[in-house]
């Protein structure tokens, strides 16, 4: 497409939502044509203005899924605009037509600029089962810490029994517990409860196992070159897939990397102060892969030991 029939061209936003999606539509100068709510997605009526260029849309990873998967199949350039901020809300209030409106506004005068994930290949299955494999583990605290306090409030013969085990020698004594074999009451509550909570660990364990070999195996054949790099293990490899997505190349540079990881100085000068700051945006699971890339190293592997104590001698921070 030339440069004259994109300016020509409609820019689209939406305002994404469960149901619903409200959708808005300005011509090359920003003026309004018209908003519109749909049950299903707006690209018909976007087109009906003429040749849509790009849509900006709020939600891509989430309610606009869908939607930024059909627009892009229309080879439609969709881009992933930032809720509108609070302080634009005081102003001019809070309504889903407005929020459309702000989306295209943002997203033909370039505030708005980052090109969505695709979302349809290997690393978004990649994403999807590190979400699951997260929730497994989150959930795997929530049985061991009810399971350690059920120990220190249990009667006195349970609690000698199962005091000062680790968390695996607990888990497999707990789960061996048999309540319908005690004639107290309080010993058999104790004891079902402690039970209940340890086959639910060993369940989420086996959960995890299973998790654990399907990304290996789709991280193996993905990037298997980034899995030979010292230090680079199937979570560090597929936390850095997951932040760069199906379609890297919309990462123009190094540099659009490094801040998308959150690993790029910041400027942080006033007056006659002149400096940069770390930066704490960005994917912070990409952040914590890149510290163990070069952390791992540091600590194991003798030639790159030997290049950071250098460093530090020569009063590198």
């Amino acid at each position: 497409m030339s440069i004259v029939e994109a300016a020509r061209g409609v820019t689209g936003g939406v305002d994404t939502h469960l149901d619903v999606h409200v959708a808005a539509a300005l011509d090359p100068l920003g003026a309004l044509l018209g908003t519109e709510r749909f049950g299903t997605d707006p690209a018909a009526w976007l087109g009906s203005f003429g040749q849509v260029t790009k849509v900006g849309v709020e939600g891509t990873g989430s309610y606009g899924a869908g939607l930024a998967r059909f627009l892009r199949r229309a080879d439609v350039e969709v881009i992933e605009v930032d809720r509108p901020n609070r302080a634009e809300h005081r102003r001019s209030g809070k309504s889903d037509p407005l929020d459309a409106v702000e989306a295209a506004r943002a997203t033909l005068g370039g505030r708005a600029k980052s090109i969505s994930k695709s979302k349809d290949g290997a690393v978004e299955a990649i994403r999807v089962l590190v979400v699951a494999k997260r929730s497994a583990r989150q959930a795997r605290v929530k049985a061991l810490v009810p399971m350690r306090h059920r120990v220190i409030t249990a009667p006195d013969q349970l609690r000698c029994r199962l005091k000062g085990l680790s968390v695996a020698a607990l888990v497999a004594d707990a789960a061996r517990l048999r309540p319908s074999r005690s004639g107290d009451p309080m010993m058999a509550a104790h004891k079902a409860s402690l039970c209940s909570l340890a086959h639910w660990f060993q369940g989420l364990e086996d959960e995890i196992a299973e998790l654990d070999e399907r990304i290996e195996k789709l991280v193996a054949l993905t990037a298997s070159e980034l899995l030979s790099r010292f230090g680079v293990g199937p979570d560090t490899a597929a936390a850095l897939l997951v932040s760069a997505g199906d379609n890297p190349e919309r990462l123009h540079s190094e540099a659009a990397w490094a801040h998308l990881c959150g690993v790029a100085p910041i400027p942080a000068s006033s007056g006659k102060s002149s400096r940069h700051r770390l930066d704490r945006g960005g994917d912070r699971q990409a952040n914590s892969a890149l510290w163990r890339i070069v952390m791992v190293p540091i600590a194991h592997d003798p030639q790159t030991t030997a290049y950071f104590e250098r460093r530090v001698k020569e009063g590198r921070p």
